[in-house]
């Protein structure tokens, strides 16, 4: 990843960035101006390559490469957006013996980078809490019947070791209830690293309410595995104090198993998985073991942290799982998403993911996540609340 990162920042450095100087020097012979344009670039460009490339004390590590990525993002990648209408001109100059640069093009490509440099003010900002409820009813030929209308909102990522802020957190948790649905379901990573993580956040979650009650199973960064611990046996005691917190918050966690859920003397089958990825990510997973004590015919709900395990394992499992949760990818914390088109990076590693998916009969819903890790916010991909109602097709 490094390396990725290193290579666009050169690109930029040779490319876009002396490139839209040009347009800062053409509205402007300031002195001062000029020299800290550059001085700013030199700022940020040696704070990336130490946050990147020096060997660090973990916290100060953690927030340099954090810091970093906010200062790419606002300083750096706005620039690129204004190169189109620069080389536009460059190629009308070229057949005019290049003339000086017209004052008006560039204020335009000053004006097009404001855009993206204002909105990932925002994003790193207030893009932090701006959930965003996202509603989706599907219809099953199998459901029972007393389960017509019944809701499930889904939580995930929620990352409590980057909050800082207590009413954002509050103002997330009064939407999940404002939703009033049956169950609400957590489909994984409550921390970064540590359980200490939730500990300032406890009375916030056990907030959440759900009449026919809250469940939860673990994703990737719940088992520690991203921190050097002194022993394996502390390592064991950090997971077992977070199997503990999702008790005091009130969520039964699934750990490869299933519950029944009950209504009007009918049932649906509830099944959580261990984290199961695809790569390097480890398998902890178990559908088989997960569903091995589900009645056949059972309408079924899965859990799973990460979508790649839908199209690997739960597609072409024995058991016809109709719906499938999922959540990790964030959706990048970063992309487009206007007028039903969504864009972002990480389409180019997960096949599904943010939103609805469906093959063969079976869906996939990928939350973008309640909380956020590395970027500290949200740039256009806004920090979600689920709401799935079910249906009894026609």
């Amino acid at each position: 990843m490094r390396y990725i990162l290193f290579t666009f920042l050169l690109v930029i450095l040779l490319g876009a960035d002396p490139y839209f100087y040009q347009a800062v020097q053409t509205l402007t012979s300031n002195t001062y101006v000029l020299r800290s344009y550059w001085l700013i670039d030199i700022f940020v460009i040696a704070w990336i390559v130490v946050a990147q490339l020096f060997p660090l004390p973990e916290k100060l590590s953690k927030l340099l490469k954090s810091g970093s990525m906010a200062l790419f993002l606002i300083v750096l990648v706005p620039k690129a957006f204004a190169i189109p209408v620069l080389l536009i001109e460059d190629l009308f100059r070229a057949f005019h013996a290049f003339p000086p640069r017209a004052a008006w093009v560039s204020e335009v490509a000053i004006a097009i980078a404001a855009i993206p440099f204002f909105g990932f003010i925002y994003g790193l900002t207030g893009g932090r809490h701006r959930y965003t409820v996202h509603r989706e009813t599907l219809y099953f030929k199998d459901l029972p019947p007393s389960f017509n209308g019944f809701t499930l909102t889904q939580l995930s990522d929620i990352h409590s070791g980057s909050f800082s802020n207590p009413k954002g957190v509050e103002k997330g948790i009064q939407m999940v209830n404002a939703q009033k649905s049956d169950l609400v379901l957590f489909t994984g990573d409550l921390v970064n690293n540590q359980a200490a993580e939730m500990d300032p956040w406890i009375p916030y979650f056990a907030q959440v309410k759900a009449a026919y009650g809250k469940y939860s199973v673990l994703g990737n960064h719940d088992y520690g595995d991203y921190i050097k611990w002194d022993t394996e046996a502390e390592k064991h005691r950090n997971l077992e104090r977070l199997k503990e917190v999702h008790k005091e918050i009130g969520f039964s966690l699934l750990l490869n198993e299933a519950v029944s859920i009950n209504k009007g003397g009918q049932q649906i089958s509830l099944i959580g998985v261990e984290n199961w990825g695809k790569g390097g990510f480890h398998k902890y997973g178990d559908l088989d073991k997960a569903a091995s004590n589900v009645a056949p015919g059972v309408f079924k709900i899965l859990m799973s942290h990460d979508p790649s395990h839908w199209e690997a394992v739960t597609l072409a499992h024995r058991e016809h799982i109709h719906l499938t949760l999922a959540g990790h990818t964030h959706g990048a914390q970063f992309g487009l998403e206007i007028f039903g088109f969504k864009w972002s990076p990480i389409k180019y590693v997960y096949k599904q993911w943010a939103g609805l998916y469906e093959k063969f009969g079976k869906f996939l819903y990928v939350n973008r996540g309640f909380g956020f890790l590395g970027l500290k916010g949200r740039v256009g991909i806004w920090p979600e609340i689920t709401v799935i109602t079910l249906k009894t097709a026609a």
